[in-house]
Order: structure tokens, then sequence, then C-alpha cells
């Protein structure tokens, strides 16, 4: 498990994260999604021990990253801004991988490469965006790392190469009990690749939840009766938004799904209508009723 406790980091007068805290279990794919600035590639930083934290903890299984190559040897981190040698093709990249993580694989880069379909002996300066950040990824996953993170993974492939990076991603987890995080500006993105989701915020995370009891937990009702009503009709219910056009109510209320329809039926309406909400559409309903303006954050 990793585990972060009360992190803050500082670079001369400004604070990308202020009093962190979180947990990452094993062998999930947590996402981290938050607007320019929020912090989030700090955070990757800190974890592969790259940055020092200025104040707090950072552990895996309770040992320390910085200056720690055990655990180092275990981390493989894809920064949102590659790298890769001058005049380099990827054979040369990964004699470099090899001689920095001794559990390389060949075996998987060459598996890799042909499912890609990229050419290994090309000069990387030949490719384009998406096909530089597919390069990267089979580096990172040719480490056979136990914990593997991606800033803005999907950035530059397009929707082929995005399915195919989320397929390879997901074997490892379940093969290998890889710990994945990824970062991105995107929920839709995350929405189908992530078993758990953090959104981060001037340097904190304000929202963390497992996906699907974030996604089963609120729902979006649509109720319309013969009589007169108004919101005092549900004080019974959890409602975090509430609206009414006409003779129809439109709200949004947390709870068990068979519960609270059963209870509006027994209510006798003429239309009723409980329908799931997005991602997206969860996460401003949650910083609404934190307190939060989502598309302040966002």
């Amino acid at each position: 498990m990793i585990s972060a406790k009360n992190i803050t980091m500082k670079f001369d007068d400004f604070t990308a994260l202020n009093h962190l805290n979180c947990e990452i279990p094993d062998s999930c794919i947590y996402g981290l999604v938050g607007s320019n600035g929020a912090g989030k590639s700090t955070f990757l930083r800190l974890i592969s021990g790259v940055y020092k934290p200025y104040e707090g903890t950072i552990t895996v299984d309770d040992a320390p990253i910085w200056e720690n190559p055990e655990i180092k040897s275990q981390i493989m981190y894809v920064p949102d801004e590659l790298y890769f040698l001058p005049q380099s093709n990827m054979k040369t990249m990964a004699k470099l991988y090899a001689a920095a993580y001794k559990s390389f694989s060949y075996d998987r880069f060459h598996e890799l490469t042909k499912t890609f379909g990229l050419n290994p002996e090309a000069n990387i300066n030949t490719f384009s965006k998406g096909m530089k950040r597919q390069a990267a990824t089979i580096l990172a996953l040719s480490t056979m790392p136990r914990y593997l993170f991606f800033d803005e993974t999907f950035d530059g492939l397009d929707p082929v190469m995005r399915n195919l990076v989320k397929t390879v991603i997901y074997n490892d987890v379940c093969e290998r009990k890889t710990t994945t995080i990824i970062t991105s500006h995107s929920l839709r993105e995350l929405e189908d690749t992530c078993d758990q989701l953090a959104l981060l915020h001037k340097g904190g995370i304000v929202f963390e939840s497992d996906i699907q009891n974030l996604k089963t937990s609120l729902f979006k009702v649509q109720v319309a009766f013969r009589e007169a009503f108004d919101r005092d009709r549900f004080a019974d219910f959890d409602i975090l938004s509430f609206t009414k056009s006409g003779s129809v109510a439109t709200f949004i209320t947390r709870g068990e799904k068979d519960v609270t329809t059963e209870k509006i039926r027994a209510m006798n309406p003429i239309l009723l209508d409980v329908l799931p909400l997005n991602l997206e559409e969860v996460f401003i309903y949650e910083m609404e009723a934190l307190g939060y303006a989502f598309k302040d954050i966002m």
C-alpha cells in the first residue's frame, strides 16, 4: 500500500501540495483528476522518489520511498513530458532501461512492440506524439514494475490506441497485481479505467471514492404528480439538488436505488424515471455538497 501522510511540497513561494493525505491500496488502478496546477504531477514525482517532501511522509508498505533504491527499483514513472536519448531508437532505450531495472524483460518488450505495431529500430524523432507515448508505455511496462505511474496517460493517443493501452494496463493489474496511478484532466477518460478516483484541487484531495460506490449511490429522479407539490414532499430523501419545471421535478438523491424507487411509486406519481449519472455529474453534485464549485475546480 502507498501511504501519503500530511504531505506538503513547496517551491519557493508556491505551495504545490498542502497537507495531502491518501492511501492507495495494492493491485488497483487509482485515478487522480484535477485542473492545471492542482498538484498531480508533483504528487507523482513525490511517490516516485524524484522529490523529497517538504513536510510529511510517503511510504510503500511502511518503507520510505526517498533515497530507497530497493523500493525505487519496483517503481516506474512515465511523466507528461517524455524524454528519449538524442537520435535513439526503442532498442537503444531498452538497453538503457535494462541497465536501470534488473526486472526488465526483453520478451515483454518484443511482444509489446509487435502488439503496438512500432518499429523498434526506427529513430524515435520520426515518431508522432502518440507514437512516442506508445513507446514510453512499452518501455515502462517492460520493466515489469510493481508500481506504475502515468502522468496524462492517454495524451496524444487515438481511440484505438487508448483502448489498447487500457487493456494492457488491465492485464498487468490482473495478472501481475501491479498498482497503477493515472492522472488526467478528463473524468470521462478515467470513468471506465479506474477502480478508485480522487479529485485534487489546490494541493489537496477534496474528494475520493471507489468508482462503483460513487456511481451507484447517486442517481437522478424525474417525477410528476397530478396534484401540486414541492421539495417538501421528499423530505425523507437525501437530496443534493432539486429543480422543478412545470409539473415535473428533477432531483439528485443519494441512497439505495430500489428502495428510493419503491418509496416514490407508493406516492402514485403519473411520471417516474430513475436515471444513472455519469462520473462527471456525480463529481459535480458531490463537490457542491462539500461546498466547492466544480466549474471553478475543473
